[in-house]
């Protein structure tokens, strides 16, 4: 699998594995040709999880992982793409359903946007909740004893 990978894209692509943990690094333009090679080819046809590390010192400041499991081979996988502040990916929602509610949890934790996500919003945050609270900058005493005090109108308890 890895040398067709690698032989159809090249350096945009790099599989590594830390741990036994596969994984492959992926330019960002590739991601939706490569999670759909993924599925169709390899069968990876469970997307277990969408989630983001925030590096706020780095230029592209976001990891973007997909964690993919294959049930006909009883296997892991993860993608990783970087991507810079403000920059957006593709939705992979057409590819595995289960990705709609992933993605809305990595746009209200992180602020990255998913184009041509069906309903990309908030999932665990009210709609007026500010900031994206797993950002390693993110201010969340401050968001949470202004929040509680304009909604619930008492102090916070932090």
């Amino acid at each position: 699998m890895v040398d067709r990978y690698k032989g159809r894209y090249g350096s945009a692509l790099e599989p590594q594995s830390y741990l036994g943990q596969n994984y492959f690094t992926v330019d960002r333009s590739l991601i939706p040709d490569v999670l759909q090679l993924l599925r169709d080819e390899d069968q990876f046809d469970y997307c277990v999880d969408i989630t983001a590390v925030h590096y706020p010192k780095r230029e592209k400041q976001f990891d973007v992982l997909w964690n993919l499991y294959s049930y006909a081979r009883n296997e892991r996988v993860r993608v990783k793409t970087q991507i810079a502040d403000g920059e957006s990916l593709p939705t992979v929602v057409p590819i595995w359903a289960t990705a709609n509610w992933l993605e809305r949890e990595v746009y209200d934790m992180f602020g990255i946007k998913f184009d041509g996500h069906p309903d990309l919003k908030r999932i665990l945050l009210p709609d007026g909740w500010k900031g994206h609270p797993l950002r390693k900058d993110y201010g969340i005493l401050q968001q949470d004893q202004e929040w509680v005090q304009i909604n619930l109108g008492i102090e916070s308890g932090q």
